[in-house]
């Protein structure tokens, strides 16, 4: 069990919508009134000088005045008005000495004097939260409910069932279609007999097999190389490096290196850093190449049981849920160094061509498409069909056929835009209009016509610098995204401070190089609980850069939230994954995917975007689902979101602590653990 964190002092009010966040409309709400008395008394603290003057108006004769102005009672009244305006002056004068005093002392002190306002500015308006929260009763903040078991591995937005009742078909119903239905106003419970994962690297190799939803057929019927490497043991699933299996995999992994021309597994050599795997089985050609420093992402569509992306996910390494058969990629133009389909069960022949033209829009220049299949060896008309359409269709677009070995083809993407102008008339798609050559579309549909040939990052793959130095973008480089160098190096430098922090602040639950619960033995180096991290507002892809500049063994899911500035192109040119997301939608994954969700300034873009149907509590719900048990959320904000976010997550049960960032008395850190909660048995 997790040392879990001191909780946060409760009781913030946060409205019903990201709107109401404006500091105007806080102090509304802090100074919401009991009665009309009270109103009165906080927006006119001066009203008592005229509570008089309605009565007094009926009290005399016809022009409201006393019929005998000599008398006792108008010299009392005159006397009370008198005193009532010394007052105001006395508070007057005082205000301005005290307005006087302060401009007069020296600066250290002046800039001293303003901290300590500011603290108390800030527990001002805390402590008004709070008494407003008091106000509105215990139950203002209740908490969520848990979702039905049907849920323990529900992905809204995948619903497959729904969308053939739709009349969705051909494939089109493993698409994403976020409705209005798509929010969960749940909680998500993981399966009765879940455990928490094995430490990395053991967990890359063995998982629970509890933790995920596969029937034991569906292991033994496991097909390709990668799938054929499970095996049951007792309540485990082994992807055991050491097995038959594990060398078929390296085996395979070579051939392709001597098909492109490169010695072993250096594929670093030939430009490549990034492979998106499509049906990458249960991921265990990434697992293999990820000690060539060799990032892998695999896709697929969404499976009910037996999911190629949970399990993935589930040892540790990057996947999501990708489904082409209708709409593009969350990918920009030239995103990829290869990419890899071993019996991934795409038919490349369907829809005359258009779902190849996909994936040559998400290929760099000079980039590799590998496809293992057994319709590229044919032993009957219909394979020879089909074969011949890819072939010709692939030359048509410019790839070339670089070699071919048994079942495995490995093409090139050209590095020459002439290539395309060069073509016979009415050969292969055109090139893309200006206007529908997007740089980075959302979920539009598929395009016939091909992409990213002008972008100003139409470079060869070898023209670039090979990791690790890719990752620090020269000035030359940088100029592409209308960035300088000093930009990029003081984001560097601030986010390895950052992380320092986090270092200190979380270690050694799950960061230090020694991580171990309460109880365990010490392991050995370099077992890390900590494998993956979801970056929700990525920005330049900083936080995974400090993360591998510190030598951790984490690999990080950098999103860029469509919210907010575009800088996915070059996050992915820096040699990361990364993916487009609105973070109002639920993202495309399994529950239970990450160790660590972090959030750097997300709640301030997404409250700015001022959307009434898409409010914190529904980001944060989205958060627990995404999040492992015992897992972590370090967001980072202004005060007064942060004190927001804090109020909400006492709906999620977890655990919470407010944070003081020494560099910005405007930020705070709002540190939060979530809570193994099991459900009970039937």
């Amino acid at each position: 069990m997790s040392m879990p964190l001191q909780r946060g002092i409760s009781g913030v009010r946060v409205s019903d919508s990201s709107d109401d966040l404006s500091d105007s409309q806080m102090k509304d709400k802090t100074e919401r009134p009991r009665s009309s008395d009270n109103h009165l008394t906080l927006r006119f603290p001066f009203g008592f000088l005229f509570s008089n003057q309605s009565s007094s108006k009926h009290s005399g004769g016809e022009n409201g005045f006393s019929a005998d102005p000599y008398s006792a009672r108008s010299r009392h009244r005159l006397m009370l008005m008198f005193l009532k305006i010394s007052l105001v002056l006395i508070v007057v004068i005082a205000l301005a000495g005290s307005f006087w005093w302060t401009i007069s002392i020296s600066t250290s002190s002046r800039g001293h004097v303003y901290h300590n306002y500011r603290r108390l500015q800030e527990q001002l308006v805390s402590d008004l939260w709070d008494i407003g929260e008091i106000s509105l009763g215990p139950n203002r903040w209740k908490e969520l409910e848990y979702c039905n078991i049907e849920s323990e591995n529900f992905v809204p937005c995948f619903n497959v069932s729904e969308n053939l009742a739709l009349g969705y078909s051909n494939g089109d119903e493993n698409d994403r279609f976020c409705g209005p239905g798509s929010k969960q106003e749940c909680l998500v419970l993981p399966p009765v007999k879940y455990r928490v994962p094995l430490r990395w690297p053991t967990g890359k190799d063995i998982i629970w097999y509890s933790n995920v939803k596969i029937t034991a057929q569906e292991v033994v019927s496991s097909g390709s190389i990668t799938k054929r490497m499970m095996m049951m043991e007792d309540d485990q699933i082994s992807f055991r490096s050491a097995s038959p299996m594990s060398d078929e995999v390296e085996d395979y992994s070579h051939q392709i290196a001597e098909m492109i021309g490169i010695k072993k597994d250096n594929f670093i050599e030939a430009g490549v850093r990034t492979i998106l795997d499509i049906g990458c089985g249960y991921g265990s050609f990434g697992a293999h190449l990820l000690s060539k420093q060799i990032l892998t992402m695999c896709i697929a569509n969404y499976e009910a049981s037996g999911s190629q992306v949970q399990l993935t996910l589930e040892r540790g390494l990057p996947a999501m849920i990708g489904s082409f058969i209708s709409k593009q990629l969350p990918y920009p133009s030239l995103s990829f160094d290869m990419l890899h389909c071993l019996r991934c069960g795409i038919d490349w022949d369907q829809k005359d061509g258009l779902l190849l033209v996909e994936i040559d829009r998400v290929l760099k220049p000079g980039g590799y498409f590998v496809w293992t299949s057994p319709l590229t060896n044919p032993r009957n008309k219909d394979h020879l069909k089909r074969w011949n359409f890819v072939h010709d269709f692939a030359e048509s677009i410019c790839w070339t056929l670089l070699n071919q070995q048994d079942e495995t083809v490995v093409w090139k993407k050209t590095i020459n835009t002439i290539c395309y102008s060069s073509r016979k008339p009415g050969v292969g798609p055109s090139v893309c209009t200006k206007g529908h050559d997007v740089e980075s579309p959302y979920y539009r549909p598929l395009q016939m016509c091909i992409g990213g040939t002008r972008s100003r990052r139409w470079i060869p793959i070898e023209g670039r610098t090979r990791w690790p130095s890719r990752s620090n973008m020269n000035k030359t480089e940088l100029s592409l995204y209308g960035l300088h160098p000093e930009v990029l190096g003081e984001d560097a430098e601030n986010w390895k401070i950052t992380v320092r922090e986090y270092w200190s602040l979380l270690s050694p639950l799950i960061f230090s190089d020694h991580p171990k619960r309460p109880g365990d033995e010490d392991p050995s180096p370099p077992y890390n609980m900590l494998r993956n991290v979801l970056d929700m507002n990525a920005q330049f892809g900083g936080l995974n850069s400090a993360l591998l500049e510190a030598r951790k063994s984490v690999w990080v899911m950098n999103v860029v939230p469509t919210a907010g500035p575009n800088h996915l192109p070059m996050i992915l040119d820096r040699g990361f994954v990364g993916v487009l997301h609105d973070w109002c939608e639920p993202f495309p994954t399994y529950p239970r995917t990450y160790d660590l969700v972090h959030a750097d300034n997300l709640l301030s873009l997404q409250t700015s975007q001022r959307r009434k149907s898409c409010q914190l509590i529904d980001i944060f719900t989205e958060i627990d689902r995404l999040l492992r048990p015992e897992g972590w959320v370090i967001i980072r904000d202004t005060v007064q979101l942060v004190e927001s976010a804090r109020a909400s997550v006492t709906q999620l049960k977890w655990e919470a602590r407010v944070i003081e960032v020494e560099s910005s008395s405007e930020q705070r850190l709002l540190i939060c653990q979530k809570p193994f909660t099991k459900r009970q048995s039937i």
